[in-house]
């Protein structure tokens, strides 16, 4: 998600994204064209989930922007924070899947422990992005259910 952000905003051109498309194709991973461009670790990339921190750089015609991808598994929780003390804004990724969003939010949930984390690291603006809408046929009834 971050990687397709970047990508969208001209942080990286096509031919790259092009590359990770063909390089996670030949391993079965298509869909983590995107994921690669900030996940460089082979067992990031073997698993497919971001376990250290990175850092993408880029300008748009009003911006400087510094990205830092942070892990969101439980696993790496060190890592997350480390990334998140350094952020001035953060994009807070929920999953859109049923029974993804409702563990996410739980009491002891990622999504809740995230910007719970967030906010205590001193960071005050945040963008809330709603992932995986494909998984529920992109529903709107699902959307207003989340953002309730």
């Amino acid at each position: 998600t971050t990687g397709h952000l970047i990508y969208k905003c001209g942080g990286i051109d096509k031919r790259t994204i092009e590359k990770f498309e063909k390089e996670a194709a030949e391993l079965g991973k298509g869909s983590f064209k995107y994921a690669w461009v900030l996940d460089k670790l082979k067992s990031e990339r073997e698993r497919g989930i971001t376990i250290d921190i990175a850092l993408w750089k880029f300008e748009t015609p009003k911006y400087n922007v510094t990205v830092i991808d942070a892990p969101g598994h439980r696993d790496f929780i060190k890592n997350m924070i480390t990334g998140t003390s350094q952020a001035d804004c953060a994009i807070l990724i929920i999953a859109a899947g049923t029974g993804e969003f409702e563990a996410g939010i739980s009491k002891d949930g990622q999504t809740r422990e995230h910007a719970l984390l967030a906010y205590t690291l001193g960071v005050k603006q945040l963008i809330v992005a709603i992932n995986k809408m494909d998984t529920t046929k992109w529903s709107e009834a699902r959307y207003q259910e989340i953002i309730k």
